[in-house]
């Protein structure tokens, strides 16, 4: 039966303090914003982060990315620009504000900039990048880098199966009637639609740029990457260098609830590969159909077949 896997950060029967409170304040516990998983109007907050698959949970909002204090980016920082301070925007103010932060030192700093952290960098009137990284050092940018981080999108809704839990919390008790199974499915059309296109675009503009010396980073549930592999094949060859010009690809599972705390995130996979090879293989990569995939389609929908040349 499909199920949501959890609300406002724990899991949907979940009931403690913390849930509690996140459910009242309609907030999300990992960005300390409110939550956008909101209905059609606006008039319910679901707080919907993951919902259950034959696959295992697959996490449905980006902001659960966030986890354990931005972990996703943290591991990014260090990998990029080696262990030295990491800071939200906020935070890199405050510092700043409160004079508790020498940005002259040797290593500098790390900024994240991104929603609810500065804000997001826009390159033209068309294109934000979800997430730049700068290291300041000597009040200036010695270098930066970009991380994009994606979810996936569903198709229909959990509209029944949420208000059963919502029935549950409002009541402190199960209800009565049995819990109902919830209709999403996943929009993996937006893989190649949407996702893979954007992915090519951003990484060429990062590609170009003096201060980028690493390219970038791509942060998403295992088993969303695992849909991009049904496009654009497996076993990518690594490069043996870094660069500009290179993607890499941080994939991330859902630790086991320990019973108090949000579940936490595991690193599933790092993978490397130049974007001339992510774009080639987008084009016309090992799984793209063949001409006579499209042919039958064609003589299908019309219950014809082709005419001798």
């Amino acid at each position: 039966m499909k199920d949501i896997a959890e609300l406002f950060g724990y899991p949907s029967d979940h009931i403690s303090v913390d849930s509690k409170l996140f459910w009242e304040t309609k907030s999300c516990p990992f960005t300390g914003s409110s939550c956008g998983k909101k209905n059609h109007d606006g008039s319910l907050i679901y707080g919907t982060c993951s919902v259950s698959s034959t696959e295992g949970n697959v996490i449905i909002c980006p902001n659960r990315l966030y986890a354990d204090d931005y972990m996703t980016l943290r591991k990014v920082a260090s990998d990029v620009f080696g262990a030295i301070p990491f800071f939200t925007f906020p935070d890199y103010l405050d510092a700043k504000r409160k004079k508790s932060l020498s940005i002259s030192n040797k290593k500098g700093v790390v900024v994240a900039l991104g929603h609810n952290s500065g804000r997001e960098v826009s390159v033209g009137n068309q294109m934000s990048m979800d997430w730049v990284l700068a290291h300041v050092k000597n009040a200036g940018i010695a270098a930066y880098t970009g991380v994009e981080v994606q979810s996936i999108d569903i198709t229909g809704n959990y509209r029944d199966n949420w208000h059963y839990y919502q029935e549950w919390r409002n009541d402190e008790a199960k209800p009565k009637r049995s819990k109902p199974s919830s209709a999403h499915g996943y929009n993996w059309a937006n893989v190649h639609k949407r996702l893979i296109p954007q992915l090519i675009r951003k990484g060429l503009i990062y590609s170009r740029s003096t201060k980028v010396t690493h390219g970038l980073s791509f942060v998403l549930p295992d088993v969303v990457f695992k849909r991009f592999e049904k496009i654009l094949g497996a076993d990518f060859n690594p490069p043996q260098r870094t660069g500009a010009d290179i993607l890499t690809v941080y994939t991330y599972t859902l630790k086991p609830f320990d019973g108090s705390t949000s579940r936490s995130l595991a690193l599933k996979r790092k993978i490397q590969i130049t974007l001339s090879e992510f774009s080639e293989r987008f084009v016309s990569g090992p799984n793209l159909p063949d001409g006579i995939v499209l042919d039958q389609a064609v003589a299908g929908v019309l219950g014809l077949g082709f005419l001798k040349s």
